[in-house]
């Protein structure tokens, strides 16, 4: 069975991703949890990724949902991730996730503060970047 949009996960797709500026790709985002601890679907489009960027006083978890996807730390080689996998981000590490080049991906993301969290939003990752990752 192909990954489609609708299929690939059961949590909700949502509207396209407001952060669209820091993808290359489209990309969606689903608000999961209304409380002071927020959980959000993401889900990018086959060959979508977000910029690299650093999550200050925040630990970032992805937990995998559906496709295939990647991550990678700033000069470490690319993960590729699997429904079930987890990841778990330290705070201060530059990073990237995204989807395969040919199949749709979602994550459940999550950030544990651990001070006053902010984001900074770095330089995209270039298309020979992503294509070393996939093939890694």
């Amino acid at each position: 069975m192909a990954w489609t949009k609708e299929n690939h996960t059961r949590f909700a797709v949502g509207p396209e991703n407001p952060y669209g500026k820091f993808f290359t790709g489209k990309s969606y985002l689903q608000e999961l949890t209304k409380g002071d601890f927020k959980l959000f679907n993401v889900t990018f489009e086959p060959g979508c990724r977000n910029h690299w960027h650093i999550h200050h006083q925040a630990e970032q978890i992805l937990i995998c949902v559906g496709g295939t996807g990647y991550y990678q730390e700033w000069g470490k080689p690319a993960r590729k991730l699997q429904e079930g996998d987890i990841v778990e981000i330290p705070p201060e590490v530059k990073h990237w996730h995204g989807a395969a080049p040919d199949c749709w991906f979602s994550h459940v993301a999550m950030e544990i503060p651990k001070g006053e969290p902010s984001n900074e939003w770095c330089e995209e990752v270039s298309d020979e970047e992503y294509e070393k990752a996939v093939k890694e």
